[in-house]
């Protein structure tokens, strides 16, 4: 096995259109996503668009979280369905986004236009288990669900 930058996100190129996803300013929390193709989204409609680059390395400790583009939420009412998406540490495969229309109009894209964000997201891997009758604790908001703390 090759040894990768372990602060380097690999990926390797299934479109021939695909980008390397960029960071736009410095502060940014994540880079864009851009698309391959072009295409229309009609509202109401849900969508899976391959970004054409598969994740090949993931750097250790870290998980890759997929999430709409603000601007396009507020203007088109274009988000992701699942949002955020998720790519775990040991994924290898192609990068997909799920857009949704919430808006009253078709909204065409074109080859190269941004379509989502990533942002890398250290991870706390947690270990999972059954608890005993002393384990179990209490809390103000107790079993309280939906809507319990107000609206």
């Amino acid at each position: 096995m090759v040894k990768s930058d372990p602060q380097t996100l690999l990926f390797k190129k299934s479109h021939p259109n695909a980008q390397l996803p960029m960071v736009q300013t410095l502060g940014a929390a994540g880079f864009d996503w851009h698309t391959p193709i072009a295409f229309t989204i009609k509202p109401g409609e849900i969508l899976k668009v391959d970004i054409g680059l598969r994740v090949t390395f993931i750097p250790p400790g870290y998980e890759i979280m997929i999430r709409p583009r603000s601007g396009l939420a507020f203007k088109y009412g274009i988000t992701i369905l699942n949002s955020p998406g998720n790519l775990d540490n040991d994924y290898r495969g192609e990068v997909g986004v799920l857009l949704i229309n919430h808006g009253p109009n078709a909204v065409p894209f074109e080859v190269g236009d941004r379509i989502a964000q990533g942002v890398p997201t250290k991870m706390t891997p947690l270990r999972l288990g059954f608890s005993t009758k002393e384990q179990e604790t209490t809390t103000e908001r107790g079993d309280g669900g939906f809507g319990s703390t107000g609206v």
